[in-house]
């Protein structure tokens, strides 16, 4: 099949996008909506998702700019009332969300949840359990753990890690 010159430009100029990604300088972030400000150098967009969908529901995925950083800003749809952050320059925290795990990063360190159940209190429990160990021996229970010392540093680890 051939298709003449004039056709060939036609299909490409319907294949252009109107609006472009364009640059812009986080100002504020929005975590409980999902969404973020930015301005371009000369206007304020309000509501930028930080993913291309934001669902009610719980489901999300998001990556939270670090203000003052830039990203890459596009339309969807061309519709320039529904932006997105493309691409981060800086990223400030990492929240995933499926079902009920969730996997979140920051400064603070790694949380890791299912339903009501964080890594962090499972292992605090856990070292908490191995600090009160007793020992039947032939004398009797013992009752002195003699490196507990080393438990409660591992604990402290564990806290600085984890959140």
């Amino acid at each position: 099949m051939i298709i003449n010159k004039d056709l060939q430009n036609a299909f490409k100029q319907l294949s252009k996008r109107g609006v472009d990604t364009f640059p812009a300088k986080v100002v504020s972030v929005d975590k409980e909506n999902g969404t973020c400000t930015v301005n371009d150098d000369s206007i304020d967009y309000t509501d930028v998702q930080l993913s291309a969908t934001v669902e009610k529901n719980g489901k999300r995925f998001f990556l939270y700019p670090k203000v003052g950083s830039y990203v890459l800003v596009s339309p969807i749809n061309e519709d320039l009332h529904r932006l997105y952050v493309e691409f981060f320059s800086e990223i400030e925290d990492f929240d995933l969300k499926i079902g009920n795990v969730q996997l979140q990063i920051d400064n603070e360190g790694f949380l890791l949840k299912k339903e009501n159940e964080t890594l962090k209190k499972m292992m605090s429990d856990f070292i908490q359990a191995c600090r009160n160990m007793k020992f039947q021996t032939n004398s009797g229970v013992t009752i002195k753990l003699l490196n507990d010392l080393e438990f409660q540093e591992i604990k402290t680890r564990f806290n600085q890690f984890l959140k």
